[in-house]
């Protein structure tokens, strides 16, 4: 598949690295029935391990490669998986349903980019006027937010080392 697209490399930023805490923040967490407020926190308190992914807008090609990856690997049978985007709750229902990942997976739903900001990886989308989104990011937590593994793209697109991901689970 040829995709014609630009790579921009993007400026370092500081997030939460291997050793520190994540931040916590609550947000509405879509599932394939309904969402309410939840959590990281809590999320983290029902599972051994969390795989938190901040991905791209729904609909936007990043979103799509990385979430049909995270599928066809099933890494919600090693792992509590929930993603982050600026995306609204209703957006969020109709990506879970289209990538056929529907009770496997959820995630926050984060319009305004707060959460991004809190992790420190926030970027500006390229010709839209006042819109930011996450940087395309991987952290893996244990029960208590400690950070065990951190990917944060350095370049967009940019996707994760998917074995290394797999290699912390």
């Amino acid at each position: 598949m040829d995709l014609d697209f630009d790579v921009v490399d993007l400026d370092p930023v500081d997030h939460p690295e291997e050793g520190d805490t994540a931040p916590d923040f609550t947000r509405p967490l879509v599932n394939d029935e309904f969402w309410e407020d939840e959590s990281l926190a809590s999320v983290c308190a029902d599972s051994d391990r969390v795989v938190l992914v901040f991905h791209a807008m729904d609909g936007a090609f990043p979103a799509t490669y990385i979430w049909n990856e995270i599928r066809d690997r099933a890494w919600h049978e090693q792992a509590t998986v929930v993603g982050v985007s600026i995306s609204t709750p209703y957006e969020h229902k109709q990506l879970l349903e289209e990538r056929e990942i529907e009770g496997d997976y959820r995630l926050f739903s984060d319009p305004a980019n707060g959460v991004a900001q809190q992790y420190g990886i926030d970027m500006d989308l390229d010709g839209m006027a006042g819109i930011e989104e996450p940087r395309p990011s991987v952290f893996v937590l244990d029960s208590d937010r400690t950070v065990e593994y951190a990917w944060v793209a350095e370049s967009w697109p940019d996707f994760p080392d998917y074995d290394d991901v797999e290699a912390q689970l």
